[in-house]
């Protein structure tokens, strides 16, 4: 067989059609988190890495995990307090960010901060929510974070 309009041969040496070619059962991927994926599984941890500082924060998020920074003044204290990692300076709102856990799956939300969140480059608009994956990039302010779900156990290790 030959193509009509450009003269390309449609057919092998053979006679055979040149049709899609099967590839080979990769398995059954369906269940099985990637990287990248928006599946987060109840046993599972988020990992917090942030620029220049040493070791991750592990966190295992409930419905709700506010982050921003302790205030002495007014007394507020978020549940992942980012003081430790010049927050302050960085831009970081005391109430900036939460991560909200819904069924399978978390979102981010910019709490109307002073400085704004940003999800892999793009401003959030405040109060709406943004599926959260595994690798995204956050930015509080200035302050740069690194998130990734971990779904194995985590015997010995720190979980916030």
């Amino acid at each position: 067989m030959i193509c009509s309009k450009c003269s390309t041969q449609l057919t092998d040496e053979v006679g055979d059609s040149l049709g899609t070619r099967e590839l080979d059962d990769q398995g059954d991927s369906i269940g099985k988190p990637h990287w990248g994926t928006a599946r987060f599984n109840p046993t599972s941890v988020l990992v917090i890495h942030i620029r220049d500082s040493g070791e991750p924060l592990v966190v295992r998020p409930g419905d709700e995990l506010v982050m921003g920074r302790y205030d002495p003044v007014s007394r507020t204290v978020p549940d992942l307090d980012l003081s430790p990692y010049n927050a302050m300076e960085k831009g970081v709102s005391r109430l900036h960010a939460s991560i909200r856990r819904q069924d399978d799956s978390l979102s981010v939300v910019d709490l109307g901060s002073a400085n704004s969140t940003y999800l892999n480059g793009q401003r959030l608009i405040p109060h709406q929510p943004r599926v959260l994956r595994d690798g995204d990039e956050l930015r509080l302010g200035l302050l740069v974070m690194h998130v990734y779900f971990r779904h194995d156990t985590l015997e010995g290790a720190d979980v916030i």
